[in-house]
């Protein structure tokens, strides 16, 4: 309850332990534990489905540059994200295209356009919040799609059998840095096609004062109970 003469909290119980609210870890002490970091702007992943209403029937996405991870790219075309409360223009399409229509902001973008997105990862889309696409051929109201991505790390075989991890792993991660910060819970996905590094949004990397390109290191798995 609040104490109305001195304004402070008086909390009904004790909080737990610190040792109870941090996840349990196994610490990682292989020398091939530093991850490069690639910071994540808003972008968008397209199906075919939507891309139709918004660019044409049959519309093919073109290419503007390569990502890092094999096969993945940034395409010329751009939507406009249009919230409750704002509306963000020039947002990219990621090819190749998926399956669903999934959209990934920022915290500070979901402040901006008056949606509260949760953390979520790649492809967990149920109960997440709707958005509206404007493209040049038409709109799109889609009724979930709007996430904060989990932070995880793409890792090919080889690294990730030198780290001793495994596809699904969750593990804990230094940002060794100006404003020291530990990643919990940061999940892994190994895969014969993938480049290893980790991916944050534009918020954790304000947070953490991460570059592009910087390196993480990482030190536990989590532990499931």
């Amino acid at each position: 309850m609040i104490d109305g003469n001195y304004g402070y909290w008086h909390p009904q119980e004790p909080p737990p332990p610190i040792e109870e609210a941090l996840p349990l870890v196994e610490p990682i002490t292989s020398a091939y534990n530093e991850v490069p970091v690639r910071i994540s702007g808003r972008h968008i992943h397209i199906s075919q489905q939507e891309l139709d209403q918004l660019y044409g029937p049959g519309y093919k996405l073109t290419k503007y540059r390569n990502l890092d991870q094999p096969g993945q790219f940034a395409a010329n075309e751009t939507l406009t994200v249009v919230g409750p409360e704002g509306v963000i223009e020039d947002v990219r399409i990621l090819g190749p295209l998926r399956d669903k229509t999934q959209v990934e902001i920022s915290g500070t973008d979901g402040y901006h356009l008056g949606v509260e997105p949760p953390v979520r990862d790649s492809g967990d889309l149920s109960g997440t919040p709707g958005i509206v696409l404007v493209g040049p051929y038409g709109a799109v109201t889609l009724r979930k799609g709007v996430i904060l991505a989990a932070t995880h790390i793409h890792m090919n075989p080889s690294d990730a059998a030198r780290t001793g991890l495994t596809n699904g792993d969750r593990v804990q991660v230094l940002v060794d840095g100006e404003r020291d910060l530990i990643f919990n819970d940061v999940l892994v996905r190994v895969d014969k096609n993938f480049i290893t590094e980790m991916h944050v949004d534009t918020d954790e990397a304000n947070a953490a004062v991460i570059e592009d390109g910087s390196c993480v290191t990482i030190i536990g798995r989590v532990l499931l109970s």
